[in-house]
């Protein structure tokens, strides 16, 4: 004999707690990655510009490589 489980309504949702923590989980990763880029951007805005040369970038670069871009 088979059984069909009907008190579900709707298998793999997260119900109430679970989109809460999905949403807090992505503001905190969006924070943190906020928080990288300007910690790398900074740290890159220090650097000379013979020093910025020597691993191949320029100050118009800076905020492409903050934000993860490729630079080539």
């Amino acid at each position: 004999m088979a059984a069909f489980d009907t008190t579900r309504t709707s298998y793999g949702s997260n119900g109430l707690f679970g989109r809460i923590t999905a949403t807090i989980a992505a503001a905190s990763a969006a924070m943190i990655d906020w928080n990288d880029a300007r910690v790398t951007k900074n740290a890159l805005s220090k650097l000379s510009e013979r020093e910025l040369a020597d691993i191949g970038l320029t100050r118009a670069d800076i905020e492409g490589v903050a934000e993860g871009k490729p630079v080539f």
